[in-house]
């Protein structure tokens, strides 16, 4: 396992409301990271393991995270302490209770609404309304903390600029993403940003947004332990497994909840098929 360093002061955009948000500046520290990979120069990245002494401290906290697919591009993440996240929520695949956090892509209306139920505080978009600007997310509630990493979307025959996000979720010691709406390889200083993730969170279309061998090779790159497909369509999902050629266990969930924690990731990489799927 690895820790990072914190960084400088940071920004945020929000929700107002029901209505999409500016970048506003924020008056207090960015949170440390303990899955962000240190970037002494870009592409290189190195890493700073946990010593044995902190692995025991964050051992004694209570370390289970459960993980529910509700559909489509939609997970619900829950937190030891009960902070309840959705991802790319648009309010029609619903937990069974009103979240604390939500994330969104804008890729199109399944990933995102623009009238969200007003009792979720925090409605975090992947993308800034404000142009020029990207998204930029620190968000502690809890024993969570969350932040985003920008991307680029395909847009009107072309690319519009950080129209898209990747969300991490760091809880109990681990480091959870959701790609949301791909629609690129990543490059060098993506993965710098990202850092670690144990658990990752793939849409596998094939094509809506991105080909089964382009995806993939993200996935094979960001090195997750644990691989949660979603955003299936188009293609069986059995192509996207055969991309990866034995090098992951691929299993079948026998309970909708999957129950993760830093001590029962598992050793050899393996995708996880989710109940609903």
């Amino acid at each position: 396992m690895f820790r990072a360093v914190a960084f400088a002061l940071m920004s945020g955009v929000f929700f107002a409301g029901s209505h999409l948000g500016v970048a506003q500046a924020q008056d207090q520290p960015r949170p440390a990271s303990q899955c962000q990979a240190i970037a002494e120069t870009v592409p290189k990245a190195s890493f700073v393991s946990f010593k044995p002494q902190q692995m025991a401290q964050a051992r004694k906290i209570a370390e289970d995270v459960r993980i529910t697919f509700i559909g489509h591009s939609t997970y619900s993440i829950e937190s030891p302490e009960g902070v309840l996240i959705a991802t790319d929520y648009s309010g029609y695949y619903r937990p069974q209770r009103l979240p604390d956090i939500v994330t969104m892509n804008k890729a199109h209306s399944t990933h995102y609404t623009r009238s969200p139920d007003a009792g979720i505080k925090h409605v975090l978009p992947g993308w800034s309304d404000t142009p020029g600007q990207k998204a930029d997310h620190h968000v502690v509630v809890g024993d969570t903390y969350t932040r985003n990493v920008s991307t680029d979307i395909r847009a009107y025959g072309g690319f519009e600029e950080n129209g898209n996000s990747i969300f991490i979720f760091e809880i109990a010691g681990l480091c959870i993403g959701h790609l949301g709406h791909l629609h690129h390889e990543l490059t060098d200083s993506h993965y710098t940003q990202i850092g670690r993730l144990d658990v990752l969170m793939v849409p596998t279309d094939g094509g809506l947004t991105m080909g089964a061998d382009s995806m993939s090779r993200v996935v094979q790159r960001l090195r997750s332990s644990l691989i949660l497909p979603m955003h299936r369509s188009g293609p069986p999902l059995e192509r996207f497994l055969t991309m990866f050629d034995g090098k992951f266990d691929i299993v079948y969930a026998n309970e909708p909840v999957i129950t993760v924690s830093l001590r029962n990731l598992p050793r050899k990489p393996q995708i996880l098929i989710p109940q609903g799927m």
